[in-house]
């Protein structure tokens, strides 16, 4: 406890934290499981500070060592780490400063850790603990296997008599037995946190020009954001389009220069950008707890993967929102893509885990019931935050539009894709329509009533209830399923939802339920800024948004007044409270 208060500036612990600690200190082995941003780098961090010897910490990313040291180092804990983007003298320095047990903790990648000479260097020492970050990483079962990890296991064999500890936030029940075995832990403590970020809004909009929806959404929002995209084209794309659009943003993935992805990591961390637009190359570890929204723009392969990107939220505890754009055409792509595995097993596996997604998007209940319960985590009441708990979906009788619907397509014999369908039904004095004679057709004209984008949002809901395919080997062509023959008929009715492309749940903001003064605020994320800046350190390693929001409510005036702050350590007292406390002052003297 003394040691959360004076180092890290909190007064309490957070659920399964003190467990995990005391099972750590009696050299106990351990699995832990946490959501991000629920505390878990703590779970180790205290004990090493606590224990004799050197912590060893296993981080697949070295912009997530990075930030982590340099978290740690301004809270007064000697801590490096040990990468290939150090140059020779600098690594020699790091293990020079390893060997004199300058360091409580060092963090290091699992390929530098497996080296052979590394591990003899290492059992020359005294080791307190090893702590394998992320690691669903080790396992075949989890949304990210990476082979380096599955060395790790061996650690048992070279340093039987150090325990090790494996964290992560995002692990089924078959990954949680696959990384006890792969790590050979040895009679574990293991704790499993709730799944749960009640913190963060869970939305999901029909895709109907998903450009306009996405800057749309963007201009209502405060504060930092990442945008998902399924292929480095698109990010390409999105990104200057944004840019376009006056939005302060960057592009991020696997295939732009090493030098272009660290500057916009850095800018984004930094709070030098808003909005990061991405790959998944982004992500796994980015420390940074102000991101108040993540839209995902196409549809992920797995719950798990969904899960860990949205997590990359409000991992202050604060307001934030995750927005899923959804097309029923991309369902038919990922189902294409995963069937080019040629690994028929994990095939299978692949198709399993996508199938809970794909439900996941088309749920008419909770999105946080089904997403808790695919974890194992079943909740009988309904959470309030989500688009289907604020705004129920609303039903009518849609037999008769899914009749014209559907008499349209046949008349255009099966050979046109969504929209040309929507042109004709809606009475559009196209070119083309005329040229092909469809502006003759019984069907030309008779939905011409309702806008495009509701007709869009039918044929989806068409194609999940299995009336209308998409072939994807015919550019996405809309073809009659057998069921189709009975609306046409008049014999059997369709009951669909009242279509949805815009967003009216209330605004949520990120300031919202903290009873803060809002101008203080703003005048102390502007000093946090000044100092990251003049230390070369992400803003929220100085404090992070619930620390300055809680100075702005209790408007502390002195050095024990600010210790009373949640975050605020002796180190960071001594480092910053001066500052922090000299605008304090001054901003109730103008009032």
């Amino acid at each position: 406890m003394d040691t959360l208060r004076q180092v890290f500036g909190y007064n309490s612990f957070r659920p399964g934290q003190e467990d995990v600690i005391q099972a750590c200190l009696n050299g106990q082995d351990s699995l832990v499981l946490m959501p991000t941003g629920g505390g878990k780098s703590l779970c180790y961090q205290i004990p090493a500070l606590l224990m004799d010897g050197l912590t060893i910490v296993v981080s697949p990313l070295i912009s997530l060592m990075k930030d982590q040291v340099d978290a740690l180092l301004t809270s007064g804990v000697s801590a490096a780490y040990l990468t290939s983007a150090l140059s020779r003298p600098e690594q020699l320095q790091v293990l020079k400063g390893v060997q004199d047990y300058q360091y409580k903790l060092l963090y290091v990648a699992p390929e530098r850790l497996m080296q052979p000479d590394f591990i003899r260097r290492l059992q020359d020492l005294n080791l307190s603990l090893f702590a394998v970050d992320e690691a669903h990483c080790v396992s075949h079962w989890g949304h990210d296997f990476r082979q380096d990890y599955c060395q790790l296991g061996q650690l048992k064999s070279f340093f039987p008599d150090v325990p090790v500890m494996g964290l992560t936030a995002t692990a089924d029940a078959a990954t949680r037995q696959d990384i006890l075995h792969q790590l050979c832990l040895d009679a574990p403590f293991v704790y499993q946190g709730s799944f749960d970020r009640p913190n963060i809004r869970y939305t999901q909009l029909q895709k109907y020009r998903p450009m306009e929806q996405l800057s749309s959404y963007i201009d209502g929002q405060e504060g930092s954001g990442i945008v998902y995209c399924n292929s480095r084209k698109k990010v390409d794309d999105i990104s200057a389009k944004l840019a376009q659009r006056g939005i302060s943003c960057a592009g991020y993935h696997a295939g732009m220069e090493t030098s272009e992805r660290e500057w916009a990591q850095r800018a984004f961390i930094q709070d030098n950008i808003d909005v990061i637009v991405a790959t998944v190359a982004f992500g796994m570890g980015i420390n940074k707890p102000n991101v108040r929204f993540v839209v995902h723009y196409d549809l992920p392969r797995t719950i798990e993967s969904y899960y860990q990107e949205t997590g990359r939220a409000g991992r202050d505890g604060m307001p934030a929102e995750a927005l899923l754009l959804f097309d029923e055409k991309d369902v038919a792509r990922n189902r294409e893509w995963i069937g080019l595995n040629e690994n028929l097993q994990r095939q299978q596996v692949e198709l399993q885990r996508f199938a809970a997604m794909e439900a996941f998007a088309e749920t008419q209940t909770c999105r946080r019931q089904v997403l808790l319960n695919y974890f194992g985590e079943y909740q009988a009441k309904a959470c309030g935050n989500c688009d289907i708990c604020l705004d129920p979906p609303k039903s009518f009788d849609g037999t008769l539009a899914a009749q014209k619907l559907l008499s349209c397509l046949y008349r255009l014999e099966q050979q046109v894709a969504s929209q040309y369908l929507i042109d004709v039904l809606r009475g559009k004095k196209l070119k083309r329509i005329i040229e092909n004679g469809h502006d003759q057709l019984s069907t030309y004209g008779i939905g011409s009533d309702e806008s495009d984008a509701y007709w869009h949002n039918l044929i989806n809901q068409l194609i999940h209830q299995g009336f209308i395919r998409v072939d994807i080997t015919q550019n996405a062509m809309l073809k009659l399923n057998e069921a189709a023959r009975w609306v046409l008929k008049g014999e059997q009715s369709v009951s669909l939802a009242v279509p949805r492309i815009t967003l009216n749940l209330g605004r949520k903001s990120s300031s919202e339920g903290r009873n803060h003064d809002k101008v203080l605020f703003a005048k102390l994320k502007r000093l946090r800024k000044a100092i990251a800046e003049e230390e070369e350190v992400p803003p929220f390693v100085v404090f992070n948004d619930m620390t300055l929001s809680q100075m702005a409510q209790l408007l502390p005036t002195n050095d024990a007044e600010l210790l009373n702050v949640s975050g605020v350590g002796q180190s960071k007292l001594q480092r910053y409270g001066p500052a922090f406390l000299a605008a304090i002052q001054e901003h109730m003297a103008e009032q």
